[in-house]
């Protein structure tokens, strides 16, 4: 079908890279710690929507302009690192934040800043457009005609079930978060490491190479 191949080994094969803890792991868990169930659950909505421009982007040929233009990665790696480290320092500067604001961190405004994080932290990494890059052609023969279509299909599957992962991820952590919530120097501590992680992140993207 569409020219793809071993497709069961696929469907493993993401299984264990969506599993694998890494730093959108750690998003959901902050968020879903910082605002519950729904705010992991929109941190897991933006990654994944994020996720989805680079399926695109692989399967009309971006990912393949950024690993053969040095200025095309060059452009997208620095305003993915700006972007990174300019949300990790404004959370490493946040102030403590009285209890009665806690409760009101999952409102729609929150929510939707949160699914924006996610979504542009993975848009604006070239890394991920190289591993769609990387990946998706191993399962679709070289001479299929429909290998936009294959890239799509293979990509909505291996974001699906990455989707779900990452929802069951938040709804694991919101359950056991209230009594975290409940400290407002926790939050606080919580979302410093979040900005640390955007740090390291923004300088990880700034420094990395495109081949």
């Amino acid at each position: 079908m569409l020219g793809i191949h071993e497709f069961w080994l696929f469907i493993l094969s993401g299984l264990l890279l969506n599993i694998t803890p890494g730093p959108d792991t750690a998003y959901i868990l902050g968020r879903s710690i910082q605002s519950g169930w729904r705010g992991g659950a929109a941190a897991a909505l933006g990654i994944s929507t994020g996720c989805l421009v680079h399926v695109f982007g692989a399967a009309i040929g971006l990912s393949a302009l950024l690993m053969a233009s040095s200025s095309a990665f060059a452009l997208l790696k620095l305003a993915g690192a700006a972007y990174l480290l300019f949300i990790g320092i404004q959370m490493l500067l946040s102030r403590r934040q009285p209890l009665a604001d806690v409760g009101t961190t999952g409102g729609e405004m929150s929510l939707r800043k949160v699914f924006w994080q996610g979504a542009l932290t993975n848009a604006l990494n070239p890394k991920v457009a190289l591993f769609f890059l990387a990946f998706l052609p191993q399962f679709v023969a070289a001479d299929s005609p429909h290998k936009t279509l294959a890239f799509l299909l293979l990509g909505g599957i291996f974001i699906f079930n990455g989707t779900l992962w990452c929802l069951g991820i938040a709804a694991f952590a919101a359950s056991a978060a209230n009594r975290i919530r409940r400290s407002e120097g926790v939050m606080v501590w919580i979302n410093r490491l979040l900005g640390g992680l955007f740090v390291y992140l923004g300088f990880r993207v700034a420094t990395m190479e495109a081949r």
